[in-house]
């Protein structure tokens, strides 16, 4: 006997969320992955994307010799709304995130770090505020 289920069709409100995100979700691996660009073009090479590990997610993690770059993406219409979408909450878990990141790595524990904000504005350009954490 072959039994044949009914098909689930979202609700609209359902389906713009589904999308939205979906959208958000591509528009940030786009921003990342400009960023990653920038950095590579500057001589940094990529050790992690989307990191996860101590409670919160670091977006890139890149070395430039005896330096280490844990950076956080943020696009949005303006440079201005980039920037303030980063929350001091969200700084302490990347803190948190890139100790672990660390301690999964030991052999770059004596490494000098920073935490840098790349900031995308509606048209793509970007801005990096080094060292967000001092």
């Amino acid at each position: 006997m072959d039994v044949t289920l009914p098909q689930v069709t979202p609700r609209p409100a359902q389906a713009a969320l589904r999308d939205r995100g979906q959208r958000a979700h591509l528009s940030g691996l786009s921003a990342e992955a400009r960023i990653e660009r920038a950095y590579r073009d500057r001589g940094c090479v990529l050790l992690a994307r989307r990191w996860r590990g101590g409670g919160g997610e670091i977006d890139l993690v890149f070395r430039r010799g005896d330096l280490l770059v844990f950076v956080e993406v943020k696009s949005s219409s303006s440079f201005e709304r980039a920037i303030e979408s980063l929350h001091w909450t969200q700084v302490a878990r990347i803190q948190t995130a890139a100790e672990a990141f660390v301690g999964a790595h030991p052999d770059l524990a004596l490494m000098d770090m920073r935490v840098d904000l790349a900031a995308l504005d509606g048209m793509g350009r970007f801005r990096v505020i080094p060292n967000i954490t001092m």
